[in-house]
């Protein structure tokens, strides 16, 4: 049986690295590339889903508060990210050259993808239904960016979404 699922690991990670190179290969393309890059720099330790929280705190008085608790569900996930990445500590993608620098050397899950799911979720219930698109924009820019696999981004964003989700009475959406 042990075989069975070493073989299993071993037609998976072939697979995470087929899509990352298909998907990589869209940003050959400057035009895509460009898009790629700007979305991951704005992502960098959700710096663009905390802005879009607090702009949305400066906005919206009457739900302040569930802003601000928005803004902070969504840093709670992008830090939880980061604690998964210290235990698993799977390597970034070697075989395809990386069209940004990256913050850190580990790749599992995508923490750019933690924050934006963690975003759309919360902000999304606030009514930002610009922020959903955005995000997923966000999670396909890391593997175009060629610094996460599929399953990273996947699980990145399983992660945002179920932070937020489990946040999601905390946040509230009604009025203060």
């Amino acid at each position: 049986m042990d075989r069975r699922l070493d073989g299993m690991d071993r037609r998976l990670d072939d697979v995470d690295r087929r899509l990352l190179s298909a998907v990589h290969e869209c940003g050959m393309d400057p035009r895509v590339a460009a898009v790629a890059r700007a979305l991951s720099w704005s992502g960098e330790h959700g710096a663009l889903w905390l802005a879009a929280g607090l702009a949305g705190a400066a906005v919206d008085r009457e739900r302040r508060g569930a802003w601000l608790r928005a803004t902070a569900l969504t840093t709670t996930a992008h830090l939880a990210s980061m604690g998964v990445k210290r235990i698993v500590r799977r390597p970034r993608p070697a075989h395809v050259v990386p069209l940004v620098r990256t913050a850190g050397r580990h790749s599992f899950p995508s923490s750019h993808a933690t924050s934006a799911a963690a975003a759309a979720v919360a902000y999304g219930a606030l009514g930002a239904h610009v922020i959903p698109p955005l995000a997923a924009a966000m999670c396909v820019s890391r593997i175009v960016v060629g610094v996460h696999y599929p399953s990273d981004v996947a699980a990145g964003a399983a992660l945002g979404a179920l932070t937020a989700r489990l946040g999601a009475r905390w946040v509230g959406v009604g009025h203060d």
